[in-house]
């Protein structure tokens, strides 16, 4: 399998059936005890990202406060601006999970797809490891794509219903392109990984779309990393196989 090259080919329809088996899959991988260790050391480091972001922003607006010394002749606008600044961090910080969630994932990718690996193909070749400041490039690539496209969604909040197309779609496509070419690129040369992404981008992006769900969820998005990578390398296994059979 490492050593198939792969052509540039029409795109396969979109598997579900794959997809949903992946997840299911996925999500008991990381609560697995194999998984266990990597599991809370991931939650540990995106947490504290997270709460240096989450400082940051609350050492702006403390600056920012300080510059508006006229709110203190306005108790109830001062508050009022208190409580919007507080609600802007946390929605802030909402939208910055995904790109934490990059930073984080490309740290733990390996470790998360040699356990994965063994548990659906213990007879297969194991992946390459990336060297680690390649998959930190990576995942701060990805990262700042993700900010960037992000922030655009953030832009749209006081259009509800176009924010939350906005927020999964993007994530959606964001999270499948970059979490499939980590795994991918443990077996293939970036550019035939790109091309394996493409020939299956439907089923990619479904994949996408059950991980930008997940970072919907409160809590359970804090472990977004491990299961979006233990989901790629699942889906990645899985299409690798077919092509590989086809070819």
């Amino acid at each position: 399998m490492a050593n198939d090259v792969i052509p540039e080919q029409r795109r396969e329809p979109p598997e579900i059936g794959l997809v949903l088996k992946a997840a299911v899959e996925a999500a008991r991988d990381v609560f697995s005890p194999p998984l266990r260790r990597v599991l809370w050391r991931s939650l540990g480091l995106t947490l504290l990202l997270l709460l240096a972001i989450g400082t940051g922003l609350a050492q702006l607006i403390r600056w920012l406060s300080e510059q508006w010394v006229w709110l203190a002749n306005y108790p109830l606008v001062g508050t009022l601006a208190v409580v919007l600044a507080g609600v802007g961090v946390f929605v802030g910080l909402v939208f910055l999970i995904p790109p934490v969630s990059a930073i984080v994932a490309s740290y733990f990718l390996d470790d998360v797809a040699e356990i994965v690996e063994r548990r659906c193909d213990p007879y297969g070749t194991p992946g390459k490891a990336m060297p680690v400041g390649q998959a930190l490039l990576a995942g701060l690539r990805f990262a700042a794509i993700s900010a960037g496209v992000n922030l655009l969604a953030l832009m749209l909040l006081l259009v509800p219903v176009v924010n939350l197309f906005a927020f999964v779609g993007a994530n959606a496509y964001l999270f499948g392109r970059e979490y499939f070419e980590l795994a991918a690129t443990r077996y293939l040369p970036v550019a035939e990984a790109k091309e394996l992404r493409r020939r299956h981008s439907g089923t990619v992006l479904l994949g996408g779309l059950v991980t930008a769900l997940v970072v919907m969820v409160p809590v359970v998005n804090l472990v977004t990393p491990l299961f979006g990578a233990a989901l790629m390398v699942r889906i990645h296994k899985a299409v690798a196989r077919g092509t590989a059979a086809r070819g």
